[in-house]
């Protein structure tokens, strides 16, 4: 094996990725002081990211060298739109540039995968395991679904006035208040608080695992060295991983070893990609880029899931109740900043989202032809959801903003704020393929959103509800002027045909990519991993990321990525 002549640059494990479930990976197997694991990382070290520490500087990472800048192709039930993906592509990945949210989903998503050791009540544990949660007088914890000794730090956010108004509208509206209902996964129709990865004003991102306090000797981080392909050697036992082969960002090619295993962890998007270019995926899409079909698996890059989320903006009239005026108005941007800088205080310390809810809508479905006459399992809707899962989820915003294309802000002390709606257990499955077998080529990736006319019925009613909770909710019918910006009318909207065009105009990603490098049984043929993350065909190969879901769950992909680092690293050291 090559690794005898380079002992330099040779390790027990290598992960292939620093973002959120590979720093997890990589933090876990270094409490063995006597291994040593390499950590590859296409960006920067996050340690001088201001705008990571600080929650409310997110957005400032896109479009730029912190940013991958994937874009889907021109995708039809979207309105032939383009969708922009922005990741996080530094150590911590989109850790550091997330919305902060944990919210875990539900047990039940977790049992529908059917595979031995990711069971609802195992993977919770696994995502407990990560956090160290800091309570508030007020939040009403539950403190069983917490973990309380992990690198991650995670407190409840308080809300704006407009998120308590919000609050007292899903109440009034039928989705009874939960405090703690986004930890425990037992609770389908509600509202609640939700957990933040925010702590004393600073954001905890994956890279805690690794940095900080547990900056550890056997760990050595690689930046700036985007990965190419893995090493594959044939031994007496069959194929096998060695090491990996990288790009710096100078165009040099660099050979890492590994004498144990090689984890990847790039991400939905990036690691089918690696996969590809190391000759592990379908033959003939690999035969176009003259790649060598190690493993032939059709299901690298297939199956690719992600929520879609539908922005709707309301105005007040009545002042102080969002945060506009904090960001927006006249040069409070600076006092705000400054705010930060010195105290780790104030609307830039947080996220700005406020009050969430889930809810089920089999009901307002039920006489829909197309939800009626849809073919569907015995105890589940035509989703595939049971009775325990969600079908929808409303998040709301405490100003106006969200990705980079809402840009009519309230300047002159005018004030905004969002419903959002957020489809669960989309039908519809995209691709990601290679555009070219260069690493520094971003994959082609197609999320086919709204393909599946389910998707586009759910979806409609799901703003069509939201927006019936914010114009005839108790706690907001009083205060709503009308739309953000004046010109659209949606808060006029009665029918679900009238939501359609907006929602195929508006519809973008909630950044939940998931399933292109899917778990599954033996006797699936699209199955890229085993349930312990291995990659069929290949020895001390596995993945860990949210790729590996076999379906998504209802919830957002923060908690599941750390979860999933956290089982990667237990099934490893039950190897080795």
């Amino acid at each position: 094996m090559g690794s005898a002549a380079d002992p330099d640059n040779t390790y027990d494990y290598i992960v292939c990725g620093g973002g959120t479930a590979g720093c997890v990976v990589a933090g876990r197997l270094a409490e063995n002081k006597d291994v040593r694991v390499l950590v590859l990382e296409a960006g920067q070290h996050n340690r001088d990211l201001e705008n990571v520490h600080m929650a409310g500087g997110w957005s400032n990472n896109f479009d730029s060298e912190t940013d991958w800048n994937l874009v889907t192709k021109p995708m039809a039930g979207v309105d032939s739109r383009q969708v922009k993906l922005s990741r996080g592509r530094f150590l911590g990945g989109s850790s550091g540039v997330n919305g902060t949210l944990c919210i875990r989903g539900s047990k039940q998503d977790y049992d529908d995968w059917g595979l031995e050791g990711w069971s609802g009540d195992e993977f919770f544990e696994a995502m407990k395991k990560a956090e160290t949660f800091h309570p508030k007088p007020w939040f009403k914890e539950e403190k069983a679904a917490h973990g309380y000794s992990g690198p991650l730090h995670t407190e409840p956010h308080d809300l704006a006035p407009i998120a308590d108004c919000l609050m007292d509208s899903f109440i009034d509206q039928g989705l009874p208040l939960h405090h703690d209902m986004f930890s425990t996964g037992d609770i389908v129709n509600g509202c609640g608080h939700v957990p933040r990865t925010v702590y004393k004003g600073i954001r905890s991102t994956a890279a805690d695992f690794i940095t900080k306090e547990y900056d550890r000797s056997n760990i050595t981080i690689q930046t700036n060295h985007t990965v190419d392909r893995v090493l594959l050697e044939n031994t007496p036992e069959g194929l096998r991983a060695t090491g990996a082969v990288t790009r710096t960002a100078d165009g040099t090619s660099k050979t890492f070893y590994a004498s144990r295993e090689v984890i990847i962890s790039g991400g939905a998007y990036c690691s089918p990609a690696i996969l590809m270019r190391s000759g592990i995926g379908a033959r003939d899409e690999l035969a176009q880029f003259d790649i060598d079909c190690k493993v032939d698996l059709p299901g690298v890059g297939k199956n690719l899931m992600d929520h879609l989320i539908v922005f709707m903006f309301y105005e007040t009239e009545h002042p102080g109740l969002t945060n506009c005026h904090k960001v927006y108005h006249d040069d409070n941007l600076a006092k705000t900043y400054q705010e930060w800088k010195d105290h780790k205080t104030g609307f830039l310390s947080t996220f700005p989202f406020g009050s969430f809810a889930f809810a089920r809508i089999d009901d307002r479905l039920k006489d829909e032809p197309l939800w009626r006459d849809a073919p569907r399992e015995t105890g589940r809707d035509p989703m595939g959801l049971t009775p325990k899962q969600p079908s929808i989820e409303f998040f709301t915003t405490e100003c106006y903003g969200g990705p980079k294309q809402y840009n009519q802000f309230p300047v002159n002390h005018q004030h905004a704020f969002s419903m959002i709606a957020e489809l669960f257990a989309p039908k519809s499955r995209g691709t990601v393929t290679l555009e070219s077998k260069d690493p520094t080529v971003n994959p082609v990736i197609d999320c086919n959103y709204l393909a599946d006319p389910l998707d586009l019925l759910v979806l409609t009613e799901a703003c069509r509800f939201g927006n019936e909770i914010v114009t005839q909710g108790a706690g907001t019918r009083n205060i709503v002027k009308g739309s953000w910006p004046p010109e659209l009318k949606h808060h006029t909207y009665k029918t679900r045909e009238e939501w359609i065009p907006y929602v195929k105009e508006h519809a973008t990603t909630c950044y939940h990519a998931s399933g292109t490098c899917a778990m599954g049984k033996a006797d699936d043929p699209n199955a890229v991993l085993d349930n312990k993350l291995r990659i069929r065909g290949v020895a001390g190969l596995r993945v860990a990321d949210c790729s590996v879901m076999p379906t998504l769950h209802g919830g957002h992909t923060q908690m599941p990525a750390y979860g999933i680092g956290e089982r990667c690293a237990d099934f490893i050291k039950e190897t080795w």
